[in-house]
């Protein structure tokens, strides 16, 4: 049995040929597109400080973790190893479960927690341990596991929606549920559609799944702030603002957290 530090010991291999630019790197595109990772995770703590200042600096570790999936991912897609699998695997089930436990709205918890967002907080994180322990029995089922829970914040995110009344909040939904379609697209179309894309000579998709997830996710984070805030912070005015600019066409969103002139 290889190590599972050896190169190519993972039972996963994407579509795109190994080994094609660099003897060292496996998987050259895949391996680089994570870099957005690394870029918007920084810039997310900075442009979400004031909300994390009002609400929680969880917000912190939050990003931080979203880095940690770009790196894990980097060493998976440059080593095909067993271990940056798991890795990758983890940092995003764990990243998730942290999302679930900061922003998941009172009135979707379990009936038996009594709206308690210490004992929520409690069940995730038995749950994201036990998910660890088991991702080392069926780790090629990992995968598919995490983008149901993805489906489940979807749900959530569509269930909001449908209540706001908020022209900038819905449209920031609208978006979002647009890039993660595409985003999937474009991960499965490389997992299922492999051969037809090699006859053709196209081996990217897999490394556009990285760049629109990347994006989706900051998406997903303003909106999950901004639902959180409407149950947690009523009093509190907050405005969804786009980095570098607000007028631009695309652009980072973030919360700008509005004052109220007789509390300045």
């Amino acid at each position: 049995m290889p190590s599972i530090f050896a190169y190519q010991s993972s039972e996963i291999d994407w579509c795109e040929s190994n080994f094609q630019y660099s003897q060292v790197v496996a998987e050259f595109y895949n391996t680089f597109s994570n870099v957005t990772f690394l870029l918007l995770g920084p810039l997310m703590m900075y442009l979400m400080h004031p909300y994390a200042q009002k609400r929680s600096r969880s917000i912190y570790g939050i990003s931080a973790l979203f880095m940690l999936v770009g790196l894990f991912s980097m060493y998976f897609h440059s080593t095909l190893s067993f271990l940056g699998q798991l890795l990758d695997e983890l940092a995003i089930l764990w990243l998730l479960g942290c999302c679930y436990s900061i922003w998941m709205p009172r009135c979707y918890f379990p009936a038996f927690l009594g709206g308690s967002r210490l004992q929520f907080s409690c069940l995730v994180f038995i749950t994201t341990v036990v998910s660890t322990f088991l991702s080392f029995l069926r780790p090629t089922v990992n995968a598919y596991a995490l983008n149901s829970i993805a489906l489940h914040i979807l749900y959530i995110v569509v269930q909001e929606y449908k209540k706001s009344t908020n022209k900038e909040l819905r449209h920031l939904v609208q978006v979002s549920v647009v890039l993660w379609v595409l985003a999937l697209a474009s991960w499965l179309s490389d997992r299922l559609l492999c051969g037809f894309w090699q006859r053709i000579h196209f081996f990217y998709l897999h490394s556009i799944w990285h760049v629109l997830i990347s994006f989706t996710f900051p998406y997903g984070m303003v909106i999950l702030s901004l639902v959180d805030a409407s149950y947690e912070m009523p009093g509190e005015t907050f405005k969804i603002r786009y980095w570098p600019r607000d007028t631009w066409p695309v652009g980072l969103p973030y919360v700008e957290v509005q004052c109220d002139t007789k509390k300045c």
